[in-house]
């Protein structure tokens, strides 16, 4: 196995991004390939019976977890210098996920459905909590047992087996993405046809599907609540390329935006990003499009608040919600976010408020009035999309604002400190060991 490691063991704990802020952004960011789509696209390569290359991949330490997951089941990998990784699955012989990988990264739960269809079993160690909330993985087991998988959990473990599963007609409860893709990869290989309803519509739920299709899957309906899969006996390997980062590239627009600069996201999907970009405009950025890019100019202005509600693609998503939590603290107005996703995600808001923020949270509704500035100070990561929101407020902050923890962002921000650099950010790293 050939894995470039993001950090040193140990050396992200310790790292910190300092920002003095008061700089407009302007000039050109490139956008990474999608996190939310990289890890089960990685995953479903153990669907294959030959190996997969797969290009546009993001330098991120929850890829690099994924890479030892995957190889500690026997799966080859190599890593070349572009970050195209190929994984070869025809070594697999271990079908377990431990816990000491599933507790720094959720996602691995996606291994459960591939190796119950590819190798007729698997052993996941279950999730545990989340700092943003409970993500439950009933829907998962109970798509899986529609399948016809025998599924128990058995001492903090998910097993389960089938000898071969079968097509279903399987309703989810609520939208989930990860139970989607679950279920999606594991009917690849069913006997029969499966119907997913209630289906999770994420452009990376399409991008999974994409990836699939490449290997030979047959999928009808993906990026609409209904996915239809006809199963098949096997799938190949193939090349595939990952889509852009929607919540990266919405993550920088709202940096301009808060700065009052002028930006252009190359190597961007705007139609990703219709809710983003329609609340952008209504907090006064002047935004043009084209087939790959997107263009904001704030002109200096200060921005407007915004009232949002987070919901499932195609609506306002929660990943976004705390950058615009940060928007809201130093726009003109006040500001109401309702976050109807998770039910713990507003831990930035304390962060936000040393900084001098102006935020009330009553339940799952916060109500921000914006003032005309922040004050630097030392602030803490708790989660990933949190840890962006405080770089933003540390970019318009009058003086330094240092934020520790920043192994949440490595997580889901491919080198933030090199790009934010680039547009002009007086920002850098501090490691210290």
């Amino acid at each position: 196995m050939h894995c470039k490691q993001t950090f040193p063991e140990g050396i992200a704990d310790m790292a910190r991004i300092q920002i003095t802020g008061g700089v407009p952004l302007r000039g050109e960011v490139w956008i990474s390939g999608a996190k939310n789509a990289v890890l089960p696209i990685m995953v479903a390569s153990l669907l294959g019976e030959e190996p997969s290359r797969i290009s546009n991949v993001p330098h991120l330490q929850d890829v690099t977890t994924t890479m030892e997951l995957l190889g500690r089941m026997g799966a080859e990998l190599s890593l070349d210098e572009k970050m195209q990784i190929e994984i070869d699955p025809r070594g697999i012989d271990r079908f377990e996920a431990p816990y000491d990988l599933v507790k720094t990264m959720r996602a691995s739960i996606l291994v459960l459905g591939p190796l119950v269809a590819r190798f007729g079993r698997a052993r996941v160690a279950l999730p545990g909590g989340c700092a943003i909330g409970s993500r439950p993985v009933n829907l998962h087991l109970h798509g899986l047992q529609q399948l016809g998988a025998n599924v128990a959990v058995r001492n903090g473990n998910i097993e389960a087996s089938a000898d071969r599963l079968r097509g279903a007609r399987i309703v989810l409860d609520t939208v989930t993405v990860t139970g989607t893709e679950n279920i999606l990869m594991a009917a690849t290989l069913a006997q029969g046809t499966s119907i997913i309803e209630n289906a999770a519509q994420e452009p990376e739920v399409v991008d999974l599907a994409n990836f699939l299709v490449s290997m030979g899957a047959k999928i009808e309906g993906a990026g609409t609540n209904t996915i239809t899969v006809e199963g098949v006996d096997s799938l190949n390997g193939t090349d595939y390329s990952v889509l852009p980062d929607r919540i990266e590239t919405g993550t920088y627009l709202i940096a301009c935006a808060m700065t009052g600069g002028r930006l252009r996201c190359t190597r961007a999907r705007p139609g990703h990003l219709d809710a983003v970009l329609d609340k952008l405009s209504e907090a006064g950025a002047d935004i043009s499009l084209g087939e790959d890019w997107i263009e904001m100019d704030m002109g200096g202005r200060r921005p407007r608040s915004v009232d949002i509600t987070t919901a499932p693609y195609p609506a306002f998503p929660t990943d976004m919600q705390a950058q615009f939590t940060a928007l809201n603290s130093i726009a003109e107005g006040t500001g109401v976010i309702t976050e109807t996703v998770f039910e713990n995600r507003f831990m930035h808001v304390q962060e936000l408020q040393r900084l001098g923020a102006d935020i009330q949270v009553k339940g799952n509704t916060a109500i921000i009035r914006g003032v005309p500035r922040l004050t630097g100070a030392p602030i803490m990561a708790t989660d990933l999309r949190a840890s962006a929101s405080l770089v933003l407020a540390g970019l318009v902050a009058d003086g330094v604002t240092t934020v520790d923890r920043v192994y949440h962002i490595d997580r889901g921000y491919e080198v933030i400190e090199e790009k934010l650099s680039q547009i002009g950010a007086r920002i850098r790293r501090i490691s210290e060991t």
